[in-house]
């Protein structure tokens, strides 16, 4: 074997060139691979003495896509392009041979291969829509000239990958090779290729799936699909549209303009920043690479209700055992058939089989007696959000819970340093705010008191990852990092709504925005008695109406919306004089107010918000603000998080848009300004 660079080795099997790629963990098409690939390429084409050319990868994966830290530098040395025209140029007879992912530039340099196997574990995707981007080395131009039209159109608009099952229907793959042979029997694949006389067979010369083709299909599919706001997907189908239209050069350099703009636009900005921030959320700063991690086997969970019992699916998912306790047997049951419910459905909508469903269902055990949680390495709270009951609960833990488990509440708001202080192991203690619905929703804050471990806080973020979430560490505040933000939101709707918006006009603002719904609508999803108490309840605050008229979202059919058996909204005539009537006792007199200034109220104090969320140490990163609201509130993935978004409009009109209404600007957002810099850049 013959090293041509670091990261590529060229050998010889027989008569087969063998070229290996060996760049971990994700041998991503980083400037040296390419340049290695074309050494490689060339050194193979000039052996006299092998007639096919086979390309593989080390590790756990093929080129599972470009090296996306190079986006936003300088491109020098080879270009993909290059490595591609290398493949075309070819006289013999190239085959890909894949396993773990092909995804994006991974698949284009597979696509450009002559023929391709894979393990029937493989995927293979265009996910560049996740990053703003289109296919920018041919993959626009060569996925429908081997799957078809609109097979590719679906492909790069949703991103998702398909399995290589999928890849053999569509003719995107030659053939599956055994799981634990790949390479033997790529090589087989290549010697039938030269034993039956095949040469090279170029992906740009297959033009039967792209003539012909009406634009019906096009006009059809973007009338059936709403990207909400996303550039690219529709920047795809024009790519794709121009596979059929111009001949495969031409449609390249289509590609490569509409690659260009994409790349430079703010959106794609925004999807790359969050790509990163994502991956730097999972890094706690300062704690040490060897950090004790403990061991979680098995799992406890009091509260069987809508959040415990999404809790335990969680963890029972992850393939965890899991014991929930509750309060009385009538609760337990409801919430063990929620959870069954839960599952049945996964199954018939065939997301899980019957037995996969029958197993994770089976990891978990209820019972009424925290006695049978002393075996736990974990144990999370998931109990009513009120400091007497969640103390109550965390000091009969500290006498039953094993040495050196880990107590976890699941509060929203309240004081970790509080709870903790009830037990004699402080360390131990730490929030683990999941979000509802725990199975779906991907994030996770880690909150850490004043005496937590870095060893707890080393093993929250590990688990974080092991059960599907993204963890973010959040200081110890009311709200921590996301809810804390969101009061600033709520606050300032509620305020609309009394100076003479309708709560409908408000989240209509909010939801062109792209969130998935407006500020009163999450509240009657949540549920509006979340924190109410009848028995304190003087109807000082609207939702305090709304919770005595019995109106306590779509639980009740009925909040600020009114719910169909279906759970459709529509506006409501009794919410709306519920309203005209809480005005007229404050005194108040209502005015028109307009779009501008209601996504200007709504939106700039979440960002001065954030700003004292880092001032204060209580975020260690302005990147974490976001991933938070990007993966637990929805924020539209395309403008970043709200730290991302003042950025993007400048301090100069945050600033001069909080002071326009009267609100205090943060100092850190006049320090940054002053100096010119980033709120996205804090750390």
């Amino acid at each position: 074997m013959s090293a041509i660079n670091p990261v590529t080795d060229l050998s010889r099997d027989g008569d087969i060139a063998v070229i290996t790629l060996n760049a971990p963990p994700v041998n991503a098409l980083s400037q040296i691979m390419r340049e290695g690939l074309i050494e490689a390429l060339a050194g193979a084409e000039a052996d006299t003495a092998t007639k096919a050319t086979l390309l593989i990868c080390a590790g756990r994966t093929f080129i599972a896509g470009a090296d996306i830290s190079e986006f936003d530098k300088v491109q020098t040395g080879a270009s993909l392009r290059d490595v591609q025209n290398a493949m075309d140029a070819a006289k013999k007879p190239i085959v890909i041979a894949i396993h773990g992912t092909a995804l994006g530039g991974g698949l284009e340099t597979a696509m450009c291969g002559h023929y391709r196997v894979a393990v029937p574990s493989a995927k293979l995707g265009q996910p560049e829509v996740a990053l703003g981007l289109v296919p920018g080395a041919g993959g626009t131009q060569r996925l429908p000239r081997l799957i078809g039209v609109e097979k590719a159109l679906a492909m790069v608009t949703d991103g998702k990958p398909i399995s290589a099952q999928d890849g053999l229907a569509l003719g995107l793959l030659d053939a599956l090779m055994p799981e634990k042979e790949l390479k033997e029997g790529a090589l087989a694949f290549a010697r039938q290729l030269i034993a039956e006389g095949k040469g090279p067979r170029r992906t740009r010369d297959l033009n039967e799936k792209v003539t012909g083709i009406s634009p019906k299909i096009f006009a059809d599919f973007r009338a059936a699909h709403n990207f909400r706001g996303f550039e690219a997907p529709g920047e795809a189908i024009k790519c794709i549209e121009a596979a059929t239209t111009m001949a495969f050069d031409s449609g390249l350099e289509f590609e490569s303009r509409i690659f260009l703009a994409c790349k430079n636009s703010l959106q794609s900005q925004a999807q790359r920043y969050a790509f990163f921030a994502e991956r730097k959320a999972g890094k706690i700063p300062g704690l040490a690479d060897d950090t004790p991690i403990l061991p979680i086997t098995k799992v406890g969970v009091i509260g069987a209700g809508l959040m415990g019992g999404g809790i335990a699916t969680v963890f029972a998912n992850a393939g965890l055992a899991v014991t929930i306790v509750e309060a009385d047997g009538a609760a337990l049951a409801r919430g063990l058939d929620a959870v069954r419910s839960g599952y049945e459905s996964s199954v018939k909508r065939g997301r899980l089989t019957a037995d996969e469903a029958r197993i994770r269902f089976g990891r978990l055990t209820g019972t009424l007696k925290f006695e049978d949680l002393a075996d736990c390495d974990l144990i999370v709270e998931a109990v009513f959000e009120n400091m007497a009951v969640k103390k109550n609960v965390f000091a009969r833990l500290d006498k039953i819970a094993r040495s050196g488990a880990i107590l976890a509440s699941n509060t929203s708001f309240l004081d970790i340093d509080e709870i903790a202080a009830v037990t004699t192991r402080p360390d131990h203690v730490l929030g683990l705010h999941f979000f509802s619905p725990a199975p779906v929703m991907k994030l996770l804050e880690i909150v850490r008191g004043a005496k937590t471990s870095n060893s707890i806080l080393a093993t929250a973020m590990k688990l974080a990852k092991a059960i599907g979430k993204v963890g973010v560490l959040a200081g110890n505040a009311h709200g921590f990092i996301g809810n804390r933000i969101l009061m600033q939101r709520q606050d300032a709707a509620n305020a609309l709504v009394l100076e003479g918006a309708s709560p409908y006009a408000v989240d209509r603002v909010i939801t062109d925005f792209d969130f998935p719904m407006g500020p009163f609508a999450m509240a009657d999803l949540a549920g509006l008695d979340l924190g109410w108490d009848a028995a304190t309840s003087h109807g000082e605050s609207m939702r305090d109406l709304l919770c005595e008229a019995g109106r306590r979202g779509q639980k009740t059919k009925s909040g600020y919306y009114d719910y169909d058996a279906a759970r459709k909204a529509s506006p409501s005539p009794v919410t709306e004089k519920i309203i005209t009537d809480f005005r007229a006792g404050k005194g108040v007199t209502p005015r028109a107010i307009g779009e501008e200034e209601i996504r200007e109220r709504c939106l700039l104090p979440m960002i001065n918000e954030g700003a004292k969320i880092l001032e204060e140490g209580k975020s260690s990163r302005a990147s974490d603000i976001d991933i938070v609201w990007l993966y637990g509130y929805g924020w539209p993935a395309y403008r970043g998080g709200p730290m991302f978004y003042a950025d993007s409009i400048g301090f100069g009109a945050v600033i001069a848009g909080l002071k326009k209404y009267t609100i205090a600007p943060a100092p850190l957002l006049e320090k940054l300004a002053a100096a010119n810099k980033r709120l996205s850049d804090f750390a």
